[in-house]
């Protein structure tokens, strides 16, 4: 069994069964309703960015270099963290998938616009992702990072145990679609991400529960707060 952990907007720590630590989207220390600031944070092993915006990238060449992780993203994205000095990082493209020791990761499409915190020059703008985790035992996770409703998602029907979904709106999907999102993927489980934290994605997430009715269980977490999958 894994542990999944919400610090807030769309991090999120994964615990796998056999003690990897994955961190998705590292936004801490400038997070107004994060749990925790990246100096707390631990020992991590791999850090799966969706994209290069401030809100979900800021801390990742911190937390890269502090805790020795691995940063798993889009190519560009990846060989723009090594030239800040990340030692290590694996990079790949929409559609590609890769086997690590704790699984296997896909990149999904996400159609969202792409720039990277802190490039000044624009050399390393990148497409934006999210991320399918198949896990070593059998467990299936999506983030989808920043995205619009987008038919793609139909391709992840019967592939997804645990779905990661913004409901923010104005930035991504709102409600009524990421509740459309969840009759194209059909996962059994979705957490709701990337709202509240500013007022202009303040959602109410039980309203989304009851868009969603009974195609899945929706698990509405606090900052800090965990889901066993």
């Amino acid at each position: 069994m894994s542990r999944l952990t919400w610090h807030g907007h769309s991090c999120f720590t994964l615990e796998t069964g056999d003690g990897t630590r994955i961190m998705f989207d590292p936004w801490l220390d400038e997070n107004p309703v994060a749990d925790i600031r990246a100096d707390a944070v631990g020992e991590l092993d791999y850090i799966l960015v969706s994209h290069g915006h401030f809100d979900h990238f800021a801390d990742c060449v911190k937390l890269a270099k502090q805790t020795g992780a691995t940063v798993v993203s889009t190519f560009e994205l990846v060989a723009f963290c090594q030239k800040q000095g990340v030692e290590k990082g694996h990079g790949m493209n929409i559609g590609g998938a890769h086997k690590f020791p704790f699984g296997r990761v896909k990149l999904t499409p996400a159609l969202h616009t792409g720039s990277i915190d802190g490039d000044e020059d624009g050399a390393f703008t990148t497409d934006c992702s999210g991320f399918l985790l198949t896990l070593n035992d059998g467990r299936r996770l999506y983030h989808a990072g920043d995205t619009a409703l987008i038919t793609d998602m139909q391709l992840l029907r019967g592939q997804v145990d645990v779905a990661l979904l913004p409901i923010g709106d104005n930035y991504t999907m709102g409600p009524e679609d990421a509740a459309r999102a969840v009759e194209f993927i059909e996962p059994k489980t979705v957490v709701p991400m990337h709202y509240n934290t500013f007022d202009l994605i303040r959602q109410d997430p039980e309203e989304f529960r009851r868009l969603v009715g009974g195609r899945a269980t929706v698990e509405v977490l606090e900052p800090g707060g965990s889901l066993d999958i």
